[in-house]
């Protein structure tokens, strides 16, 4: 390797570590600037604060990286422009492209560490992050549907109960329909529902079960039936924030059990799922958008590309918040809307590109 390649690797690692370093206890501050009449109030320990705020830096930084990179290619290639660095590479005879490759490189160390990190860590931190919220900062809200409980277990099952206790493991005016094609053959009820950890399995109280036929209705009743069921009780009332807690495998599997439930929140799911794959590539793009921008010495010098630079930030933030909003409240496919930014920018990209190696 040259050593213009290494010099661009070691100055765009560097500046993307430092920009993070930078920015991170920033968010920490205004974080916990905004948050700590609550955290005083429900005297939280300062063990729950410190990993509260060690899951925190993971969520931000996993969330806002490909912002920290365009910053800091920005920010690096227009100290180079303006030293008239890149103008004496570009001298020596080195074409733009080949001036590019040590940035896709360093882009690409930088990328494949975030995206093992969004696989893996951020969604352990996400569910630390979430449930440090909910306990002790949004004790109001709830992070669960625990009221008229609808669920679709398969093809033919469809489970309801009117209200449903995480904590105690109960619900209330249980039901259990299965249908054969658009036929229902049997359904099942209970005043109440309990699970039972010991043993995984379920008591029902007040049970009565209507099998339905060709000659009459059988009807069975019982005061109180231990049995098994198809599902997990924690399936029953997922918790709103679950697809961003699971690894990308985990996630996959959730999402298919969840098509096959009927589930009405596909679409955010799988939106959390390809925003895994696209801010990689974003970063791809933003590092193309920002050496085109900034590899030139201008008038206004680095004030003038850092501007730009931010105002393009913010415009990518928009769409990707605006497509991401579509995808989960419409039938907007979720997989056009969270790469429709990335095709957008690609295309600046490739325009910007063709200007700058003239």
């Amino acid at each position: 390797m040259k050593i213009l390649d290494w010099y661009i690797i070691k100055r765009y690692i560097g500046t993307f570590v430092t920009m993070l370093v930078l920015f991170i206890p920033i968010g920490i501050i205004v974080n916990l600037a905004e948050k700590i009449d609550k955290i005083l109030a429900n005297e939280v320990p300062f063990g729950e604060v410190a990993l509260y705020y060690l899951n925190f830096t993971i969520y931000f930084a996993n969330l806002l990286f490909p912002l920290f990179l365009f910053l800091s290619v920005i920010w690096f290639t227009s100290k180079l422009a303006n030293n008239t660095e890149v103008i004496a590479f570009l001298s020596s005879g080195v074409s733009f492209t080949r001036f590019l490759r040590p940035y896709l490189i360093g882009a690409t160390v930088v990328c494949a560490g975030a995206f093992i990190m969004g696989t893996y860590l951020a969604p352990r931190a996400n569910k630390g992050y979430n449930e440090f919220i909910f306990e002790y900062l949004k004790k109001n809200k709830k992070d669960k549907n625990t009221r008229d409980v609808y669920r679709q277990i398969n093809a033919g099952d469809y489970i309801y109960a009117s209200s449903f206790n995480p904590r105690t493991k109960r619900g209330r005016n249980f039901t259990w329909e299965h249908f054969e094609g658009n036929k229902m053959t049997y359904k099942m009820s209970a005043t109440q529902i309990r699970f039972n950890e010991e043993d995984t399995t379920y008591t029902l109280y007040g049970f009565k079960k209507r099998i339905i036929g060709e000659d009459g209705d059988v009807l069975i009743k019982q005061a109180k039936i231990d049995t098994t069921f198809a599902f997990d009780i924690d399936d029953l009332t997922p918790v709103e924030y679950i697809a961003e807690t699971l690894n990308t495998p985990e996630l996959r599997e959730f999402i298919a059990k969840e098509k096959a439930r009927g589930s009405s929140y596909i679409s955010r799911y799988e939106v959390t799922l390809q925003k895994r794959y696209s801010l990689p590539v974003a970063a791809y793009i933003l590092t193309i958008i920002a050496v085109a921008v900034s590899a030139m010495k201008r008038r206004g010098g680095m004030g003038i590309n850092l501007a730009f630079g931010i105002v393009l930030a913010f415009v990518f933030i928009f769409f990707d918040k605006v497509f991401g909003t579509l995808a989960e409240q419409s039938d907007f496919p979720p997989l056009v809307a969270v790469w429709t930014p990335n095709i957008l920018f690609a295309i600046l990209a490739a325009y910007l590109l063709q200007n700058a190696k003239r």
